[in-house]
């Protein structure tokens, strides 16, 4: 067991302050999106003595597990995240493990550089990933009904050109269709997302139907961030969903989403694929998109862990990436699960003691620990935290 830093990433849709809360840090007037904790290439988490995870990890992989190494190779397969929004971030999707590794042998063959902004497939993982709620956070995922999203979109009232953009979704396919269309620039789709604006700002003075005033607050936020962008009305035909602090939802592969605003606990395969479908500056293929989005609707459900002993929830998914579990205060001692596989355990509020042995590290809000394969590790004390670790083994 050995005390672990993490990395802090300064994207522009991050808060300013509620990161450095967490870690007990002044803010400096940045936005802090993320925290990473794991052994990413790009900004792995360090020991004491400075050592990069990764790095250990190459040269100690048995700390990662037999079960794990088997599975995944000398490699942690989830990274671990506190991440915080201000501002929307792009509505995305990501691969199946089979589609990227085809896409990635694809684009290599291409010749495409990794580091090309037009570049797809950054490595042949797919990107499952899973948000907890530490506040009230909001998010789309995932298609509502394309009929329920005609009623809604009407309940604005009149707006010009609303209709024949739509005219799609009455056809079988026609989400994708108009997804493309939206997407692709056909048609003067962005005077039609102005007038949905419009109507949406007038809707929120006086409108009285809930659902529809979600929509029309979904439009409104999104001008402000994203003035004139016609994908705005691609997020109108999601779900929004709002998660409770402790709530989580987990999105597999081609599950359009996007993270609104809000503080979580976020975790997800140690991957850069990233399908973009909006809300973005950054290069969006549109085919490629489509030919890896789920555009069937579905739906968005929020969960609570499920409680596997007193003081240990643990969070429901099918991924064998990861695996999360929420630590909560207990009067007893805690034996944290998972003692086979490396793991990471992170404190979001309050102080834990974690024991090992005859070491005893404590960890306040923002610290976090690497736990090595075969540590078997007792918590205590009161505060909050998470443990993660690789989605294999008995559960």
């Amino acid at each position: 067991m050995r005390a672990l830093k993490g990395q802090v990433q300064h994207y522009d849709w991050g808060s300013t302050d509620a990161i450095p809360a967490i870690l007990g840090i002044r803010p400096d007037g940045t936005p802090w999106a993320e925290y990473w904790l794991g052994a990413h290439p790009k900004a792995p988490s360090t020991l004491p003595d400075g050592t990069p995870l990764d790095q250990w990890l190459t040269h100690h992989p048995d700390e990662l597990g037999a079960a794990s190494r088997e599975v995944f190779g000398d490699r942690l397969p989830f990274l671990l995240k506190i991440l915080s929004a201000d501002h929307a971030l792009s509505i995305q999707a990501h691969p199946s493990r089979k589609q990227a590794e085809k896409g990635f042998a694809a684009e290599n063959k291409a010749g495409v550089p990794l580091n090309a902004p037009d570049r797809i497939f950054r490595d042949d993982w797919p990107k499952p990933e899973m948000i907890v709620a530490l506040t009230d956070f909001d998010a789309l995922c995932g298609f509502r009904d394309p009929s329920l999203s005609v009623v809604l979109l009407s309940g604005l009232g009149e707006v010009d050109g609303l209709n024949e953009v739509l005219a799609p979704l009455s056809h079988n396919g026609g989400l994708a269709t108009l997804v493309a269309a939206v997407l692709s620039g056909d048609g003067d789709v962005t005077a039609v997302v102005e007038g949905v604006v419009s109507a949406s700002r007038a809707y929120l003075n006086d409108g009285a139907d809930e659902d529809v005033r979600s929509l029309a607050t979904t439009a409104v936020e999104l001008w402000e961030d994203h003035p004139g962008d016609p994908s705005i009305l691609v997020a109108l035909l999601m779900n929004r969903v709002r998660l409770a602090p402790g709530q989580q939802i987990h999105l597999g592969a081609g599950t359009m989403h996007a993270y609104l605003s809000g503080t979580g606990v976020e975790i997800m395969a140690n991957s850069d694929n990233v399908l973009r479908g909006g809300l973005t500056s950054k290069y969006v293929d549109v085919k490629a998109l489509l030919d890896h989005a789920n555009m069937t609707p579905e739906p968005c459900v929020a969960e609570y862990a499920e409680q596997v002993s007193s003081g240990i929830g643990r969070y429901r998914t099918e991924f064998p990436e990861f695996r999360l579990w929420e630590l909560k205060s207990h009067d007893d001692t805690l034996a944290l699960p998972a003692a086979e596989l490396g793991r990471i355990l992170l404190v979001t509020e309050g102080q834990l003691v974690a024991h090992w042995g005859t070491t005893n590290c404590e960890l306040s809000s923002g610290q976090s620990a690497w736990l090595s394969a075969g540590d078997k590790v007792m918590v205590s004390g009161q505060g909050r935290g998470f443990l993660a670790s690789a989605g294999i083994g008995a559960p």
